[in-house]
């Protein structure tokens, strides 16, 4: 089993990595097929089932949908150029994604939550199709959002065991901690320098830096436009932002004797605060491994670089690498999905990387990273996530 680091942590838009990001995947994946096909289509349609029509409204799967038909993509999405082709879609009730004609598409009709059905694949599924000029489907394709912004189609995940058991050519392909521990031992490599042998794999050197620098340059960048964000979040509860406020306060303390261990849960859970509340207005965050869960992995990393002695930028990587680690067995051997596992699957793996890369870079032997994981992952069994309102 290989997942690369850069599977696990991807770089979209908020508020859902499961239901904003992966629709918005599913909808570029479907343009592609489309190109590819020989069919000449005049429209699209959509239809949002199980949690993607239930919770699509408020986690914006709508807007994610009609997005990714038009050609946009979570890691490179530009909120203005978004605006602006939600705008003409609305005026004009027609799409032109890239390399196509122009399509039909009316938002209100064509696009439909469908709450009676629930497809048997997952429960973050949606189907895409195009039409002919008589409105009659001429492609269709059933998509599954199964969380931290991976999609597969219904023959994927049909097929997903059998993909998973084929050799995948990495020098150490651990599908479980044990299997990870072994080959640890043997080969006296930490967990960071087996994950980083197997990208090595498939990218060279200078590829793994440059894409590990990014990640953690969107994550701090999530942090600080959090710290700074203010005013009140989207949905009908009207909550308001609240990291600037508690910033403020905790730079007001400083050099009141408030010393770690006093500190640390304020300093840690206000970067995570501030990632959640950029998440939650559709802004820029790397999914760890989820977006619901983006804060927890940032704000230890952050923590340790800004107020831990000793601590160093040039071990970022070994901290991302170990976390990805753990990550891809939460993914490969449970779900890292909120709504097939609830938030144990999201806030538990989330918690378990972070833990898992805070050990490794204080210096932990692999056993002691994985112990780590475990704890962390086990105080949060039993957590779920029901919407209220």
């Amino acid at each position: 089993m290989f997942l690369s680091v850069f599977d696990m942590f991807k770089v979209g838009v908020g508020p859902s990595s499961s239901h904003t990001m992966g629709p918005m995947v599913a909808g570029a994946r479907f343009l592609e097929t489309l190109r590819a096909s020989p069919f000449h289509p005049a429209g699209l349609r959509a239809s949002l089932h199980g949690s993607l029509a239930f919770t699509g409204k408020g986690h914006a799967t709508d807007r994610a949908t009609i997005l990714g038909l038009a050609g946009f993509l979570p890691d490179s999405y530009d909120h203005e150029k978004a605006e602006a082709a939600m705008a003409a879609i609305a005026e004009s009730g027609t799409v032109t994604p890239p390399g196509l004609p122009t399509l039909a598409f009316r938002p209100d009709t064509d696009l439909v939550f469908d709450y009676r059905e629930r497809l048997p694949g997952h429960s973050n599924g949606m189907i895409l199709m195009a039409t002919d000029a008589e409105g009659d489907v001429i492609l269709q394709e059933t998509y599954y959002s199964i969380g931290g912004g991976f999609v597969v189609t219904a023959a994927e995940l049909a097929a997903a065991d059998k993909t998973a058991a084929a050799p995948s050519g990495v020098p150490y392909p651990f599908e479980t901690a044990a299997e990870m521990l072994s080959m640890a031992a043997a080969s006296g490599k930490s967990i960071a320098e087996m994950k980083r042998a197997n990208e090595r794999h498939f990218r060279s050197v200078g590829e793994i830096d440059a894409g590990i620098a990014r990640l953690w340059q969107v994550m701090d960048g999530c942090i600080e436009r959090g710290l700074k964000g203010e005013g009140i979040l989207p949905g009908g509860l009207k909550v308001r932002r609240r990291a600037k406020a508690i910033h403020e306060a905790l730079l007001a303390e400083r050099g009141l004797n408030l010393v770690p261990p006093h500190t640390i849960n304020d300093w840690i859970s206000l970067y995570a605060l501030a990632v959640n509340e950029e998440n939650a207005v559709g802004g820029q965050v790397v999914t760890a491994p989820t977006n619901g869960a983006a804060g927890v992995l940032p704000a230890v990393l952050r923590y340790w670089l800004d107020h831990v002695p000793g601590a160093s930028p040039t071990r970022i990587g070994e901290f991302l690498l170990t976390a990805s680690a753990i990550g891809g067995l939460c993914k490969h051997n449970a779900s890292i999905s909120g709504a097939e596992g609830g938030c144990q699957a999201e806030m538990g793996s989330a918690a378990a990387m972070a833990a898992a890369g805070l050990c490794a870079v204080l210096g932990g032997t692999p056993e002691q990273v994985e112990n780590a994981a475990e704890i962390a992952l086990e105080h949060h069994l039993g957590m779920t996530c029901d919407p209220v309102k």
